[in-house]
Order: C-alpha cells, then structure tokens, then sequence
C-alpha cells in the first residue's frame, strides 16, 4: 500500500514570512502563496534549487529570467525552472499562489 495520509489545513492559521503564507507540503512539492506584495525597490536576481509554477490572483509584476521579461497579471500562470536566475518587479498590489517542486523550505531558502 502507498502514502494514504491526506492533508486538510485551515490555512488561516498558516505560518508566514512576511507576506509569504506556506500553505501546504508534502513529500514532493509544496504550495504558498504571496498576499499584497506592494510595488518597492528592485529585488535581486536569485537562482533556487527548485522549480516554481505560479499563478496570479491579483495585481500585476514583471517576471524577469535569463534575459526574458513577462507581465504577470490576474488569471496568468508561469513557470520558473529550476535554477534559473530571476527577480520579479511588484507593479501593482501583488497575490499570487506558487507550488514548488521539490519543497521550497527543505533548501532553507532565504529571501
């Protein structure tokens, strides 16, 4: 028999980083997501040990990878492939909900 454990989560009780809720994880991948990131400074181009699938909830921001640049706005999904060097510019009010595979927190990623 495999895996049977499910997981059902009050995400309302989440933890958070900033405006980073981490949703769910399980073995293999994991969910947060990005709550009203607000338009600032330029972040730096960052590289991560693993793959990111996002999807817009609201607001808009550029998605700059390896020369690219796309606009993000609600309704958009993307993808980021791991290791791949990419910032994203907050344009307007900002919520999107990123899955990552594997985990994002098993590397001990720092912002």
């Amino acid at each position: 028999m495999g895996d049977t454990s499910i997981k059902k989560l009050d995400t309302a009780n989440s933890p958070k980083d900033g405006n980073e809720k981490f949703l769910v994880s399980g073995i293999n991948m994991s969910m947060r997501m990005w709550e009203n990131e607000e338009p600032g400074a330029d972040k730096p181009s960052v590289s991560r040990p693993y793959e990111t699938l996002g999807y817009v909830l609201k607001g808009k921001a550029e998605l700059h990878s390896e020369g690219q640049m796309v606009k993000l706005e609600k309704g958009d999904a993307y993808l980021v492939p791991k290791d791949a060097k990419h910032t994203y510019k907050i344009l307007e009010t900002f919520s999107a909900i990123e899955a990552t595979s594997p985990p994002s927190q098993v590397h001990g990623r720092e912002d």
